[in-house]
């Protein structure tokens, strides 16, 4: 099937992202979220990223322009009925994912495609939600959406081959990499990448080194773009609580405990970069 307009739900960091590109590549997008207030914020962010690639040279003020011009913005789910697929992106959270997958499965066009942009939560348990669960698959960007070339392309067991084609296609011409995951709790990244940040908390609350040293540790050797504990405050300190507690229910496996200190800066509300403070803090 040929997409043309693509819906998302969730103006935030990462459905604003998918906007973004989604509009940059040429296409409708349709942007949903609860409030004015949250899409005007999602506007805002993307148009500072296009900005800021207009001001680098990596895109020009007409292209900025006409993507820009191609995204729609609304608090009513009705308007998902033009899109060819709709993709969810909305906080990882189990019932809050299959309340929102079915309210767009009740606006959607027969034979439209349904996504969710989960980093861990199981594409066959949401899918068996869902009346065409065939017609359902994860599509796991990662943040910075704009900049990350990669897409995790999941199947879960009731997703068909066209869909998981179409979507394949999709990712190329959004100008992302994609790769063909099983269905597992934290797909292929996140299975590895969350456990070590984790473990770099467990470093941390045992005093073996300070933040700054952990992460110049990883940087300087193990060749690591950005240090563990900076990755989680760009991530979100809540996402990569929520991925772990997700990890300890479906594996049983106690070596999936998230550190006590990530738990309690949660608590505390330091989130990382989005509330100004994490692991550290941000002007």
């Amino acid at each position: 099937m040929k997409i043309e307009t693509v819906g998302i739900v969730g103006a935030g960091t990462m459905g604003n992202g998918i906007a973004q590109i989604a509009a940059v590549a040429g296409m409708k997008t349709i942007m949903i979220d609860v409030t004015d207030a949250a899409l005007a914020k999602g506007v805002a962010t993307l148009t500072g990223s296009l900005d800021r690639l207009v001001s680098k040279d990596k895109l020009d003020a007409a292209t900025r322009d006409a993507a820009l011009a191609r995204i729609e913005t609304s608090t009513d789910y009705q308007r998902l009925a033009a899109a060819d697929i709709v993709i969810e992106a909305a906080t990882e959270n189990t019932d809050l994912k299959i309340r929102i997958l079915r309210q767009i499965q009740d606006v959607a066009r027969p034979g439209a495609i349904i996504a969710s942009n989960t980093s861990s939560i199981s594409i066959t348990t949401l899918g068996a939600t869902l009346d065409h669960p065939e017609r359902f698959i994860g599509m796991h960007f990662f943040n910075p959406v704009p900049l990350l070339p990669l897409v995790e392309v999941i199947r879960g067991v009731q997703t068909s081959e066209a869909t998981a084609h179409a979507v394949r296609e999709l990712t190329e011409q959004l100008g992302k990499s994609p790769i063909g995951v099983k269905n597992a709790p934290g797909f292929v990244v996140n299975r590895i990448l969350v456990p070590m940040i984790n473990e770099a908390f467990f470093v941390l609350a045992e005093g073996i080194a300070t933040p700054e040293e952990i992460d110049a540790g990883m940087r300087l050797g193990a060749n690591h773009p950005i240090g563990p504990l900076a990755l989680a405050d760009l991530i979100g300190l809540d996402v990569c609580l929520s991925v772990m507690d997700v990890f300890l229910k479906d594996f049983g496996d106690s070596k999936y405990r998230a550190c006590p200190l990530l738990r309690e800066l949660v608590a505390a509300g330091h989130l990382g970069r989005k509330t100004k403070r994490g692991v550290y803090q941000y002007d």
